[in-house]
């Protein structure tokens, strides 16, 4: 994939662009893009040769798609629907990889979403899924002199910190993996997404020479390694349909 000197360089995306990379490897594949939105992942994708299909429940989103698409001459299918309407939207068993980025915090049921990923995926077909990491939240409330707010994304099934939390469900990367198994799935990698950059000042970033560059390789490094991984922003999973 033609895509790791665009999207791969950025220090939010970088880690998963890695992994698709390996996986897209090959030749030609079908990607079903859920909640895929205005097509950052979609665009690079069909750029490089893949046939893409984007499921997204808002038609705004879809059209600026579509125009982004189309301002590059590339093909991109555009569905409105979310992840509950997968199984009406793409044929069973036909779909290479399914991404689901930062869209199963707010499902109602994660479990029916995953179990319809999986039903859209062929035998050996790949799922990847990046969602928010609650233990990451814990470190943030508390960081930011919040110990009670800490104390409560803790405990919370649902990984909150309060009412005014702006992620509706987070989980730990060991409860992930739980739940992509129970739809079926044998999960083959888990990395750390945003281990240590969401805590670097911008400023720093942007005064000091060749930070952004070395902030990026830490990334890469810390990603696969506990315990930095275990408190990244966001948990990234690659799982196999047996």
């Amino acid at each position: 994939m033609e895509t790791r000197r665009g999207p791969a360089a950025n220090v939010r995306t970088a880690v998963v662009w890695e992994v698709l990379s390996a996986v897209l490897a090959g030749g030609s594949q079908l990607v079903v893009d859920a909640g895929g939105g205005t097509g950052g992942f979609a665009v690079p994708l069909a750029e490089a040769g893949h046939r893409v299909t984007v499921v997204d429940p808002s038609p705004d989103s879809l059209a600026a798609l579509q125009r982004r698409a189309a301002e590059r001459s590339l093909d991109v299918a555009a569905l409105q629907g979310d992840l509950g309407d997968l199984p009406s939207l793409v044929a069973a068993g036909s779909a290479d990889l399914v991404l689901c980025h930062s869209v199963l915090e707010v499902v109602e049921d994660p479990a029916a979403a995953l179990a319809a990923v999986a039903g859209v995926l062929r035998a050996g077909g790949r799922l990847s899924l990046l969602v928010a990491n609650r233990d990451a939240a814990v470190l943030a409330r508390a960081l930011a002199g919040r110990p009670d707010e800490a104390a409560h994304a803790l405990t919370d099934p649902a990984g909150r910190w309060g009412s005014a939390d702006g992620i509706a469900r987070r989980w730990t990367p060991a409860a992930i993996s739980d739940l992509v198994t129970a739809a079926g799935l044998v999960v083959e990698q888990v990395h750390g997404v945003r281990c240590v950059s969401d805590l670097v000042p911008s400023a720093v970033l942007d005064t000091e020479p060749g930070a952004a560059a070395a902030l990026l390789a830490l990334e890469r490094r810390l990603s696969g390694s506990s315990p930095f991984r275990d408190l990244a922003t966001q948990v990234h999973l690659l799982a196999r349909k047996g």
